[in-house]
């Protein structure tokens, strides 16, 4: 029997981790500007492309379906062409695992960096997702993959659940739980639970850390403690050096004589004195000419209004009897 749904569950992660065709990045980074940038304990957010990026995206309401923690080069591990594989992850199928850097070149990418993470605790967290290289997934716990191949429609409320209903050590079926774990051993916060103290005397938020399969790509990106690092700005930005495919590049001798305001334009001017000399002058009463105009055939003459005022009751009365 254990075979069996060993093999059924080995069909389901192949089937959630085959990829979709169609995939194309928003803005990937540059492969150079990435390399230059990224340092040890860096989470990488990835775009994935695959069925289960898409089914975890839609869980979690975001663009990043994937994570991987950046720990510089693993001794041992290599790829044939000599590149190092400098990223730790967690795959479905293929468990904790090591990978290069251009595994990631081709899709939309995300680097958020821990704040004020000490040089001793940036290594040990480093070397907690390197120790748990080769944890496996357990593929009979068909429950942790069916779950996937069913995801729609789930409330709101319940999606985090979802995603962490039925895992357990050693499987790491979401990549974020692997980093989450890595960073709670140097008590390095994500997304702590707050709660205040009851006295009034002791005005302090107390943190609670949460637990680490209730983590999601997207926590790293909107957690107050994670700070974004764009390689494209980190390593200088110039607008002005872009080439844009539908508007020709301006010729270097007419480059600096583009002004704010068209040539058919004027610009307004700046000093009152010159707008007040353009305004035409009042014209004197005296230079005024027109006919008169007669304005009694616009109103009605009331020569006499008689008025008459309202009879009291005994003369009323009189002239009745």
């Amino acid at each position: 029997m254990g075979t069996v749904l060993d093999s059924v569950g080995k069909l389901i992660a192949a089937y959630l981790s085959k990829e979709v065709p169609g995939y194309e990045p928003f803005t990937p980074s540059d492969p150079e500007h990435l390399r230059g940038v990224i340092q040890p304990g860096d989470v990488m957010l990835v775009e994935g492309n695959n069925r289960i990026s898409g089914i975890i995206k839609y869980l979690t309401q975001s663009t990043w379906s994937h994570a991987a923690l950046y720990v510089g080069p693993v001794e041992g591990a290599v790829e044939p062409d000599g590149e190092p594989h400098v990223l730790i992850e967690a795959n479905i199928g293929e468990g904790v695992t090591s990978a290069p850097l251009s595994k990631y070149f081709p899709y939309h990418t995300r680097i958020c960096r821990p704040v004020g993470l000490s040089y001793e605790d940036r290594t040990t967290v480093c070397r907690y997702a390197i120790n748990r290289i080769g944890f496996g997934y357990d593929t009979k716990n068909i429950i942790d993959l069916m779950r996937f191949l069913f995801p729609l429609p789930i409330p709101q409320r319940w999606r985090r659940r979802m995603i962490a209903i039925g895992s357990g050590d050693p499987t790491k079926i979401i990549c974020s739980a692997l980093i989450a774990q890595a960073f709670d051993a140097v008590r390095y916060p994500i997304l702590p639970k707050i709660t205040k103290a009851g006295s009034r005397a002791a005005r302090r938020e107390i943190l609670h850390i949460r637990d680490s399969s209730l983590y999601m790509p997207r926590d790293f990106d909107i957690s107050p403690y994670f700070e974004v690092v764009k390689p494209t700005i980190v390593h200088g930005f110039d607008y002005t050096a872009l080439h844009w495919a539908d508007k020709q590049k301006p010729l270097e001798e007419v480059a600096g004589s583009f002004g704010v305001f068209p040539e058919t334009l004027r610009a307004p001017p700046l000093v009152p004195e010159a707008a007040d000399e353009e305004t035409p002058a009042e014209i004197p009463a005296e230079q005024v000419t027109g006919e008169s105009v007669d304005a009694r055939g616009h109103f009605v003459l009331l020569k006499k209004l008689a008025m008459y005022r309202p009879r009291r009751r005994r003369q009323a009365r009189e002239i009745a009897a």
